[in-house]
């Protein structure tokens, strides 16, 4: 007994805490391996860059007419007099701009993964490797039309907690504290969940398997997802992370199933 504490809840408070240390690890640990494997890391950058070309032009065109699109959502402000109507456009202008972003964020992985999903497979096959040499690399178990519908899915459950985000966005003072907090959070469980379905989907697992499987250790996915999400809020920087991610959520993956753990 330690300062009032017995053992077992020292424990209890620490796992948590190292759960999201080790997701961390995972995190660098994968920024680590591609570095050592250049050319798993020029492979893995093509199908960001063509996902990045994408939402460039889809940002840009909605940054030119998003104050048309607000106009148009609220006619009812014409008739307030000066200059209520510009200042509910203008915080409106941001804030759907905003949730534009985190939209971009948190569905930019689930684009570039089925992009390059050849990529992301192989150099998945190629970590599992060489973590354990020589052990055969399971191949996916789950239909063509599973994966496609998981897939759907996975960018649905997005966009879905977006329009509650940004609904909850409009809340008086924890709109613009705790909403966006609870976005970080959301973000980083959805990157690490889409990241990982590529080597869980060739262990079998589908996706009510995995967030059964994820959420089941929180703390360990916040540690590898939070620190990604916020990093992929940086422009261009998603692009060149996503190899690396994708690696990184592989050995999570291996942690989560049980699989030993990849010790660097």
């Amino acid at each position: 007994m330690r300062g009032g504490q017995t053992i077992s809840e020292q424990t209890e408070y620490a796992a948590p805490v190292r759960d999201l240390a080790t997701g961390f690890g995972y995190l660098l640990q994968g920024q680590r391996w591609v570095g050592a494997h250049r050319r798993q890391l020029g492979f893995g950058l093509m199908p960001g860059l063509i996902a990045l070309a994408l939402y460039l032009a889809a940002i840009l065109a909605l940054g030119y007419f998003v104050g048309d699109i607000v106009t148009w959502a609220t006619p009812f402000a014409d008739h307030w007099a000066s200059p209520w109507p510009g200042v509910l456009r203008g915080f409106l202008d941001v804030l759907f701009m905003v949730l534009c972003l985190f939209l971009a964020v948190i569905t930019f992985t689930a684009l570039t993964l089925a992009l390059g999903q050849p990529f992301y497979e192989a150099l998945s096959g190629h970590v599992e490797r060489s973590l354990d040499p020589g052990a055969r690399v399971p191949e996916s178990k789950l239909s063509a039309g599973r994966l496609i519908r998981d897939g759907i899915l996975l960018v649905l459950r997005a966009a879905v907690w977006g329009a509650v985000l940004f609904v909850a966005g409009f809340l008086p003072v924890i709109g613009q504290t705790v909403v966006p907090v609870i976005g970080i959070g959301v973000a980083g469980f959805l990157l690490a969940q889409e990241l990982t379905t590529v080597a869980m989907q060739r262990r079998g697992i589908d996706l009510r398997q995995q967030l059964r499987l994820l959420r089941s250790r929180r703390m360990l996915v916040w540690g590898f997802g939070i620190p990604l999400a916020v990093a992929f809020l940086v422009p261009f920087v998603a692009v060149f992370l996503m190899p690396g991610a994708v690696a990184g959520a592989t050995m999570l993956t291996r942690e989560a199933c049980g699989t030993a753990p990849a010790r660097y």
